[in-house]
């Protein structure tokens, strides 16, 4: 009898302890704001005018409108999208700063840079990629190369004399004319810059030879006659420049290096914030409207998060064999 009496006590002790604990959390909960809650930082890691720059300002907007809070473009150019990256990786994992990285800042530093300050892949949360292309390979005019053949026989009478411009060291445009050097047996002089709109409008000025470049940072230039196009990184023609043939036809087969942005968060945000987002930014990229906006930089491309985490894998895991094998460096 006393047992049932001492185990009845402690059952309804048990049962006013929960009520009680209820009562304290449940307040706290309420206190929790709906996310989000405040204006958004979605981190560009070029600087202005350069592709990633165009395609967040094209999504940060609409992303806005649909998340009912401000979404802020933060321009963090430096180390190849390295410093943005960082900045991103080390911030707090709420939702509340995104980046719109690339494979330099997203992968392929991690082979250039010494004690890089963050891992990619553990220390970012993927959110969807946006858009993918190819790189145009363009040349100053003062070349005399009409073709990808005429500019590899230059290069190749005149081995690391001509110039070729990049968005920054392990970027995706040093990396297709590391892959180029490499396959077609040549030697170029690497100039990086910080972001691909000074790389470009030093090409323009005459200051380097050639660079692979994002279709929009090229195409005013293109169509004014201030920069040739010779050929195109992608395995297919590009929808943008369908006359352009890809780097494979034009005299380097097997030849394939395309250009990609993505959004990401810091490691460790809650799953649901990183479901929301990618939820948004999928229909926000599915508009037939974005879909036109995007057309100069590429098709427009989204997946899940996980998807987009194992295609990030296999880029790094990809580029760190090419760099390692080809023997690309930082110089």
């Amino acid at each position: 009898m006393m047992v049932k009496t001492e185990f009845r006590q402690f059952a309804l002790w048990n049962a006013a302890a929960a009520t009680v604990l209820s009562m304290m959390v449940q307040p706290v909960l309420a206190q929790q704001p709906a996310y989000p809650a405040k204006p958004i930082r979605l981190i560009a890691s070029q600087s202005p005018g350069g592709g990633i720059d165009t395609v967040a300002r094209i999504i940060a907007p609409r992303l806005g409108d649909a998340l009912g809070q401000n979404v802020m473009v933060d321009n963090r150019a430096g180390a190849n999208g390295s410093l943005a990256g960082e900045l991103t990786a080390k911030s707090a994992p709420d939702g509340y700063t995104l980046m719109l990285g690339a494979v330099g800042n997203l992968g392929s530093n991690a082979f250039f840079i010494k004690n890089m300050p963050y891992d990619p892949l553990r220390d970012l949360a993927p959110v969807t990629p946006v858009v993918t292309s190819g790189s145009v390979l363009v040349i100053h005019p003062s070349l005399p190369a009409k073709s990808l053949r005429e500019l590899l026989a230059i290069a190749r009478a005149r081995p690391g004399e001509l110039a070729f411009g990049s968005s920054g060291i392990g970027g995706s445009g040093h990396l297709a004319s590391g892959l180029l050097q490499s396959m077609a047996k040549i030697k170029l002089l690497h100039v990086p810059y910080k972001g691909n709109g000074p790389a470009v409008l030093n090409l323009v000025a005459g200051e380097v030879q050639m660079s692979f470049a994002s279709p929009a940072s090229v195409s005013t230039y293109i169509n004014s006659g201030r920069l040739r196009p010779l050929a195109i990184g992608t395995a297919n023609r590009s929808k943008i420049f369908p006359d352009l043939p890809t780097i494979a036809e034009a005299g380097v087969p097997g030849y394939e290096a395309k250009s990609w942005y993505g959004i990401v968060v810091a490691a460790k945000t809650q799953q649901a914030i990183v479901s929301r987002l990618n939820k948004e930014i999928v229909q926000i990229l599915g508009r037939p409207d974005v879909v036109e906006a995007m057309l100069a930089q590429g098709e427009v491309w989204t997946s899940s998060p996980e998807a987009f985490a194992a295609f990030l894998k296999s880029e790094y895991d990809k580029w760190g064999r090419v760099i390692r094998e080809q023997g690309i460096s930082a110089s």
